[in-house]
């Protein structure tokens, strides 16, 4: 089995960003939400672990996704990275400039430079007010008045993102639901930011329109120079746009590396995972492993110890309960490319021997079937 080198999350640097310094360094950042009880004076009985030490850069103009399962801890991490959560614990570094717990008078310079896109893109959007002044907000709050006014720019913005200048005195209402999610859009470029930050921003949309909407944000990347973090959770539509790909379970990032080692030279059994259960569109592609878990995602509140991961893998041991395995450039892989495992998998897709199916229910009627 492969063994780990000594370069850790914060030392591994892809070798196209060397001679470039991370727009945003986050180091062992972490949030806890305490959980109340007793009665009749409320105490913190425990702590719902949301994010639990999750360390990655983001470099100028590039795209990093942020996938993995529902209540993995993306969102609230995104909401970390704009500082609309307080962490509990680790450091977030804005070029150069400690972030973590800085006030709001601090923040206020470099508010206008990260942006955030939501989820759901009508419940971001205020229904009383309409499109004009929802993106113009953000100008009149930072005392921005660009050349020739803001309904001038906001106009603009509107062509920018696909829609029509004379929607300007509509309200959200008015629009479906892709029309909104470019409102979002337009709203997160009125600042002109450096860094955006995507919670999902076609979940909620149909095919068709996911696409318009991802090829929106390619476009505004390319041209503007932007640089995102894009957290979803299909795997199809982060390859399609990001460069590098961090997998997270449990507040934990299992594996980060470039598309083509993560997607083609996976390491970690819940990467494994994840791909394999990826709809394959290519009738003509080989057979690919099969792995079926069981179960779901353990609470938060009462993480299992050492890996996250240990109670839904094929490959557990002993050690994997009482240590927690740290996040590792294992040999032979791609620079940059680093695990957290401490029994990898091979660093292929290819079709297993014998699927993994973990839930013994599915295997004994699959079983009754043949």
């Amino acid at each position: 089995m492969s063994e780990n080198t000594t370069t850790t999350a914060g030392d591994a640097v892809p070798a196209q960003r060397t001679a470039t310094e991370p727009l945003m360094r986050v180091e062992g950042v972490a949030k806890h939400f305490p959980v109340k009880g007793g009665f009749p004076i409320k105490r913190t009985v425990g702590a719902v672990k949301a994010v639990d030490g999750v360390t990655f850069d983001v470099y100028p103009g590039e795209s990093l996704g942020l996938v993995g399962e529902s209540g993995c801890g993306k969102s609230t991490t995104g909401r970390l990275l704009t500082r609309l959560l307080e962490p509990t614990g680790g450091k977030i570094t804005y070029r150069g400039q400690d972030i973590t717990h800085a006030s709001r008078k601090q923040l206020a310079p470099i508010r206008s430079e990260i942006q955030m896109i939501f989820q759901d893109p009508y419940a971001s959007l205020n229904p009383r007010q309409t499109v004009g002044t929802i993106i113009s907000g953000p100008m009149e709050i930072n005392g921005i008045n660009p050349p020739g006014g803001r309904e001038k720019r906001v106009r603009e913005l509107l062509e920018i993102v696909g829609l029509n200048p004379e929607h300007y005195n509509r309200f959200p209402h008015e629009f479906s639901g892709g029309q909104r999610q470019r409102i979002g859009v337009a709203r997160a470029l009125a600042l002109e930011p450096k860094l955006i930050i995507a919670d999902e921003p076609v979940s909620a949309l149909d095919v068709s329109i996911q696409a318009q909407v991802v090829n929106l944000l390619q476009d505004l990347q390319r041209d503007l120079g932007i640089a995102f973090v894009f957290i979803a959770h299909d795997l199809a539509v982060v390859r399609h746009f990001s460069e590098r790909v961090a997998v997270m379970y449990l507040g934990k990032v299992m594996e980060i590396a470039d598309r083509d080692s993560l997607y083609k030279r996976p390491r970690h059994p819940y990467t494994h995972a994840l791909l394999s259960a990826v709809p394959e569109a290519d009738l003509d592609a080989g057979q690919r492993e099969r792995i079926r878990l069981s179960g779901d995602v353990p609470s938060p509140i009462n993480p299992p110890s050492g890996c996250r991961f240990r109670t839904r893998c094929w490959k557990a041991q002993d050690k994997c309960a009482t240590e927690e395995p740290p996040l590792v450039q294992l040999s032979g892989n791609a620079e940059g490319h680093l695990t957290a495992c401490h029994f990898p998998e091979e660093p292929t897709l290819e079709a297993r021997d014998e699927d993994i199916v973990m839930d013994p229910a599915l295997a004994a009627m699959e079983k009754d079937a043949h």
